[in-house]
């Protein structure tokens, strides 16, 4: 196998968990790229049938999976019909998450509850219905989304903080248990980037001159920047890299 073709993701098939969009369409497209199926999950079935059918019309493989993956009995139903559609799951790219900013004396309970669902638990929950037909299929990868956040706090961040804390040792956790199967499950972390989710940070000028000057790279990062990375986790030229937080930030987790 040539180094090229060890990046190579063609006739594999992944599904994105909040791929329609953000960071996850970013990650998607780039799968797609390199030759992969990839099927977009979200919770309203026409926005997401409407992006994977725009990727299929500039060429790439694309199909939509409408589930809410903070539900077992959905998301259990949504796994299945992906894998009777397509024959299995190759990549599960852990991608969904929220955000609720509150000082934590003021969180409401809901507020910390609903983070954590959407962040952290349902990527236990749909990497355990995926990796039964992985083991059978002889290995798989798996990426989490974590974040700077895994290993920072902010103040009023402390809920998405501790869904993504918990996502860096569950990734940890799922290659302690999984390694010996063939399964590689690493994560990601993204500082901050530009995206639906950010903007209004991006136009509060105080708060993104602060970002500016905190970053070594003098900026954000642009969702395309997650590609490569992405891409190289999810295919054979990552097979001996196992349990890890990859940073991309343009070093801001480097500095003080």
């Amino acid at each position: 196998m040539s180094i090229l073709t060890k990046f190579s993701l063609q006739g594999k098939t992944a599904l994105i968990s909040g791929g329609y969009r953000g960071l996850g369409l970013s990650m998607a497209t780039g799968f797609a790229e390199a030759g992969a199926h990839v099927i977009l999950n979200g919770r309203n079935s026409q926005a997401v049938e409407a992006v994977a059918a725009r990727l299929k019309e500039s060429g790439l493989s694309a199909s939509a999976a409408a589930f809410d993956i903070t539900d077992e009995a959905s998301a259990s139903a949504g796994i299945d019909k992906a894998i009777e559609e397509n024959g299995q799951i190759d990549i599960l790219l852990n991608n969904a998450g929220i955000h609720q900013r509150y000082p934590l004396a003021e969180m409401p309970l809901d507020a910390f509850k609903t983070v954590i669902d959407t962040n952290l638990t349902a990527a236990f929950l749909l990497s355990r219905l995926v990796v039964k037909q992985m083991i059978e299929n002889g290995g798989g990868k798996i990426i989490n989304i974590c974040s700077l956040m895994s290993d920072l706090a902010r103040p009023t961040t402390g809920n998405y903080a501790a869904a993504k804390g918990g996502l860096k040792m569950l990734t940890r956790a799922m290659a302690g248990e999984w390694a010996k199967d063939n399964i590689q499950i690493n994560s990601i972390g993204p500082g901050y980037f530009e995206t639906e989710m950010t903007q209004a940070l991006k136009n509060d000028e105080k708060f993104d001159s602060w970002i500016c000057g905190r970053t070594p790279a003098g900026r954000w990062g642009k969702p395309e920047e997650l590609q490569g990375l992405a891409v190289f986790l999810a295919s054979p030229a990552s097979s001996f890299i196992n349990g890890q937080l990859v940073f991309v930030d343009g070093g801001l987790t480097s500095v003080v």
